[in-house]
């Protein structure tokens, strides 16, 4: 399985005859998606979802599959059954690769502000992307793509869920709202330099890629 890093929350994951990516948002260059067998979107933010890029790369390849929860489906009318609304609990397959779905709702930015729904995928029982929660996958995996800063975020709860999910690696993502010596800060709090996570942890720039093993 090989991850490449795209801006912000978005990854490319190769695993045998699948080439899949999660979350092309507004900061992800629109080539992340050529070669896609799927998309996978985890919520409807901006920063994880475009629908006019998301339909032009739908209609460049007829053969892309979309998997996503029920507001961001609803956005995507008329590509018909090229668009699977998924939630918690369900699973599929992309190509052999088996993905499973865990989560429900968006971590709250503050109690005034609606949450909007958010699932996380599990691809190949190993890798796992939250989107915007600290949901927990049903067991600890190899690789958790970790979300180290967002309105939403506070490092000592990312500290303590990576603790909980007992990732062997953590991958940072969702880095865009930080400057650079903000994400030397975080990296360093999450890494080395914190309190210890029980993960090796690593901070991967835009096009670099991560050969994660069978």
């Amino acid at each position: 399985m090989r991850l490449t890093k795209f801006g912000h929350a978005c990854v490319r994951v190769e695993h045998a005859d699948a080439t899949v990516v999660i979350d092309p948002g507004v900061f992800t260059s629109a080539d992340a998606l050529d070669g896609a067998d799927a998309v996978l979107i985890t919520h409807e933010h901006f920063d994880h979802f475009v629908e006019d890029r998301l339909r032009a790369a739908a209609e460049a390849d007829p053969g892309l599959r979309i998997w996503a929860n029920r507001s961001v489906a609803g956005q995507l009318d008329g590509l018909g059954a090229r668009v699977t609304v998924v939630g918690e609990g369900d699973a599929f397959d992309i190509n052999g690769l088996e993905v499973s779905v865990h989560g429900e709702w968006h971590a709250v930015i503050h109690p005034e502000i609606p949450r909007v729904g958010n699932i996380g995928f599990l691809l190949g029982g190993k890798l796992f992307h939250p989107g915007d929660a600290l949901t927990l996958p049903p067991h600890p995996v190899e690789t958790l793509l970790l979300p180290i800063a967002a309105p939403w975020a506070k490092v000592s709860e990312l500290i303590d869920y990576v603790r909980e999910v007992r990732p062997r690696r953590a991958v940072a993502v969702h880095e865009a709202v930080l400057s650079e010596a903000g994400q030397l800060v975080h990296g360093r709090l999450l890494g080395e330099g914190g309190p210890g996570t029980g993960a090796e942890f690593s901070q991967p720039a835009a096009g670099e890629q991560l050969d994660l093993g069978r």
